[in-house]
């Protein structure tokens, strides 16, 4: 194996993971999540959803990539050749999301230079709107946003400078600079937003539960939804990091560590948030169901508008938060970029860095067309199609092809050898029998909630998505390997 493919130490690989599920999305959506789903009584499905999907899942990638150390693509062919194609579709899908997902970065990028001034001024959603993440307003999908456009495209560049050294040298080293960083910044953050005034407001509303919400099936979907969404579980990209595994790895402890830190953030971040929400609620007499809500809304109008409140202290606040925002989603951004890497290198014989420069010229040819006048929207668009149609039910396909084509008791070796926490029949009963069921179902109730929303641009959008996804994963698999 190459040396540029290989983590060189576990505690390298295990803050890689900690970057791979830490993303925007424990900052901007967790908190949402938690509060409009019963709140308290929330961690009762969020917590068996972990050990019931998250855990087993995770540790069955840990496993595989440790074992075969091979690209995604090329484990599906060595199941059986005709689930190749399944592969290219996921890894596909999940390149989608980094192209976007860098693009939010830019919004993040954009409004970190401008949080040493207020430069939002005193109407955030007018900025956002005509200089950062455009509107819904189809006539102005011909102009670009260029401040969007120019953020952006410096992060692609970055991104090629690090990605290139490899997987240690680069990956690996970068994470262990961002996630201290990220950890120490968030702290500093958030144990400040305890101290305000109305703190308490913004606990009470979080927590205060709601046990009626338990009967509740859309509760329990979404704290499964959650799951996936926050551990990145069954979109090839723990896989890949898995299979960069030096020897006498203790794989299902690792998978139990990262899962902790993760949860303990995403909760922790949501104390935070809706301490800071409180407080505007406090000072501002909004009441808070007014201002609660997440993604784009919480990040970039929301929270600006209680930087202005806070005078000289949201300027010092300001400009960490969007770091550390920043911080988080580019390390997840290297996960979402590896699955489609290593694939393509893997079937034509490409080095790292022809792999990563085609990839990276791809993704900003991509940028362009998500930095016009309807970039929010279009982030927005396939977003939804992208997880709720695409990856999801990718998911559920690979729990039936792991549990019954290839047989998850082979791997149960591997797994246990070094590890102090050992699975055995109950493991395996979960991802042969619940998951399947489990994820499936999901998808068909995501995929109505996709069509009940859809007009006639978002129904374009899934189409040439689902045009460009099977007609490359077709190319790709009827293509020769080069890989003896």
């Amino acid at each position: 194996m190459n040396k540029n493919s290989q983590w060189g130490s576990i505690f390298t690989f295990i803050l890689a993971m900690i970057g791979l599920t830490i993303g925007i999305g424990n900052i901007w959506r967790f908190s949402y999540v938690l509060y409009s789903n019963g709140g308290g009584s929330f961690f009762i499905p969020y917590i068996i959803a972990i050990l019931v999907m998250g855990v087993p899942f995770l540790i069955l990638e840990y496993g595989l990539g440790f074992s075969f150390k091979k690209s995604f693509s090329n484990l599906m062919h060595s199941i059986r050749p005709e689930f190749e194609i399944i592969a290219w579709m996921l890894v596909l899908f999940v390149f989608i999301v980094v192209i976007y997902y860098m693009v939010i970065l830019g919004w993040d990028f954009a409004y970190l230079l401008n949080s040493f001034t207020f430069g939002w001024g005193n109407d955030p959603s007018s900025f956002f709107a005509s200089y950062v993440g455009g509107s819904s307003n189809l006539a102005s999908a011909t102009t670009i946003i260029f401040p969007t456009l120019i953020c952006t495209l410096i992060l692609w560049a970055i991104f090629w400078i690090i990605s290139i050294k490899g997987v240690d040298k680069g990956i690996g080293r970068i994470s262990t600079v961002l996630i201290p960083l990220l950890f120490i910044i968030m702290i500093l953050i958030f144990v400040y937003a305890f101290t305000l005034p109305g703190f308490n407001i913004g606990i009470t509303t979080l927590l205060t539960p709601d046990w009626s919400a338990l009967f509740n099936i859309n509760v329990w979907l979404a704290a499964f939804g959650q799951t996936i969404f926050s551990l990145s579980i069954g979109q090839a990209m723990v896989y890949t990091y898995a299979s960069y595994l030096p020897k006498n790895s203790k794989l299902n402890d690792e998978v139990l560590f990262v899962v902790i830190a993760n949860s303990l953030y995403e909760i922790f971040i949501a104390f935070g948030v809706f301490s800071i929400l409180g407080y505007m609620s406090l000072t501002s007499s909004i009441p808070m169901n007014e201002l609660i809500t997440e993604g784009t809304g919480l990040i970039f109008i929301i929270f600006p508008q209680i930087f202005n409140a806070m005078g000289s202290v949201g300027h010092v606040i300001a400009p960490f938060l969007f770091l550390s925002i920043l911080f988080a989603g580019f390390t997840s951004s290297f996960a979402l970029f590896e699955p489609l890497l290593s694939s393509l290198c893997d079937k034509f014989g490409w080095s790292r860095k022809k792999g990563v420069t085609i990839l990276t010229i791809v993704a900003c040819i991509g940028t362009v067309i998500y930095s016009t006048g309807i970039s929010s929207y279009l982030v927005g668009a396939v977003d939804e199609f992208v997880n709720n149609f695409g990856i999801l039910i990718l998911i559920g396909v690979q729990a039936i092809i792991f549990g019954w084509f290839y047989g998850v008791e082979k791997v149960m070796p591997t797994l246990n050898e070094f590890s102090t926490f050992k699975v055995g029949k109950t493991w395996v009963f979960t991802l042969k029998y619940l998951l399947p069921i489990l994820l499936i179902g999901i998808w068909i109730l995501g995929l109505v909630k996709l069509f009940n929303d859809a007009n006639s641009l978002k129904i374009a959008v899934d189409i040439i998505i689902t045009i460009i996804v099977v007609g490359l994963s077709v190319l790709f698999t009827k293509m020769s390997s080069k890989n003896t």
